[in-house]
């Protein structure tokens, strides 16, 4: 892999302005059970603690999809519209049809896009953590590719962490540092 692949991936050594070199001085919660800031908490909502949420998105009878620029300019909107940081985006166009795959990573997690505008079809993944709110892409979504039907999926991430691992977050983290 070439080192300009690495640097857009946030994987290259020798650039010093590499996002995923750059440690975050600020904190946007406390964990007070790990005792630290934490900017990749779990999030607690009406009792149920979680990883993050996870929105799966189909676009149906959308338009736009192969419009690389437009798709970059949406999923920004998306970012901003849901709280979120953008650390990269990268977008691919296929041929012949045009269709695009790409992910805007987040601070937060991601969100992901593939099209298929011959079938005016679009499969979208939202993930996010902490205080940033995914449901807040989907009115941005809308309006960008003006779908005729959108059907939208929730998945709360990691609910079951306290159940695998008898309660104890330790073990996770003992078990992630081994891995």
């Amino acid at each position: 892999m070439s080192s300009d692949a690495l640097f857009q991936l946030g994987m290259d050594l020798d650039h010093g302005s590499s996002t995923a070199q750059t440690e975050e001085t600020h904190s946007r919660c406390l964990d007070p059970e790990m005792g630290e800031e934490r900017k990749d908490f779990f999030c607690e909502r009406d009792g149920v603690r979680y990883a993050g949420t996870h929105l799966i998105i189909d676009l149906v009878r959308a338009e736009r999809l192969d419009d690389l620029d437009h798709i970059e300019q949406a999923l920004k909107r998306c970012v901003d519209a849901a709280g979120a940081t953008l650390l990269h985006i990268h977008l691919h166009r296929f041929t012949p049809n045009g269709g695009v795959s790409g992910v805007a990573v987040l601070a937060e997690s991601h969100i992901s896009i593939h099209s298929w505008p011959e079938y005016g079809y679009a499969a979208l993944d939202v993930f996010m953590c902490g205080d940033a709110d995914p449901n807040a892409t989907i009115d941005v979504m809308k309006e960008a590719f003006s779908p005729d039907k959108v059907i939208v999926k929730t998945q709360l991430r990691g609910k079951e962490l306290q159940r695998w691992n008898g309660g104890s977050k330790r073990r996770s983290i003992a078990a992630s540092v081994s891995a």
